[in-house]
């Protein structure tokens, strides 16, 4: 198996890291290793394909204008 060492994480990224680890019940490099695994599995031509899919799904409806309304919203 490869290995990957990752130099200038600053201290904070870390510890959330073993926060997230620890309520997952995993050790920090299983943690970091499935968060790597997920990434890679993610690829520009899935995400298109997910994109297009909302997409299709709000196909001819209109939307308010949410910056009106939040404006209104505001005015009250």
């Amino acid at each position: 198996m490869a290995q990957i060492l990752v130099r200038g994480l600053d201290e904070s990224v870390v510890a959330r890291l073993r926060k997230r680890a620890r309520r997952e019940g995993h050790s920090l490099q299983s943690e970091v290793r499935s968060i790597l695994e997920q990434a890679a599995r993610v690829d520009a031509e899935s995400a298109l394909r997910l994109a297009d899919r909302i997409r299709s799904r709000f196909k001819g409806r209109e939307f308010d204008d949410s910056a009106e309304l939040i404006h209104e919203d505001r005015e009250r």
